[in-house]
C-alpha cells in the first residue's frame, strides 16, 4: 500500500482595508501601479490550508507589473498620504489654472530655407 501526500505553501492576499484607492510608484520598475495588500501565508497539507504561518499578516506593497513587493513599514511616501501629508501620488499631466505646457501655442517657428546642392 502506497500513500502520497502533499505538503506546501500557499498565499491569501486582498487589498489592506483603508488602502484601497492608493496607487502609487513602484520603486523597482517606476510605474504607477504599486498598491498595498495584506498577504496571509498558509501551510497546506493535500492542498488545503491547514495551518497560518503568520498570525497577523505581512503588509505590503506590490507591483502589479514586476511584482515587486516591499513592506510598509518601508515606504514613508504612502503612510504620509494616509496621514493627510500630501506629498505623493501620481503627478498630474495638466495642472488647472496653469495654461498649456511650455513649447504649445505662440509664434510658429521660424521658416526654414530651401536646401540647395551644386
Amino acid at each position: 500500500m502506497c500513500f502520497i501526500f502533499t505538503c506546501g505553501e500557499t498565499e491569501f492576499s486582498k487589498q489592506l482595508q483603508g488602502y484601497e484607492n492608493v496607487v502609487c510608484q513602484c520603486h523597482n520598475c517606476g510605474n504607477y501601479a504599486a498598491r498595498v495588500i495584506k498577504r496571509n501565508p498558509w501551510f497546506t497539507f493535500c492542498f488545503i490550508p491547514v495551518i497560518p504561518l503568520s498570525v497577523h499578516g505581512y503588509q505590503d506593497v506590490v507591483c502589479s507589473i514586476c511584482n515587486f513587493a516591499q513592506p510598509l513599514e518601508n515606504r514613508q511616501d504612502i503612510q504620509q498620504m494616509m496621514n493627510g501629508g500630501g506629498g505623493g501620488g501620481m503627478p498630474l499631466q495638466n495642472h488647472p489654472g496653469q495654461g498649456p505646457p511650455p513649447g504649445w501655442g505662440g509664434a510658429p517657428p521660424p521658416k526654414q530655407q530651401n536646401m540647395q546642392y551644386g
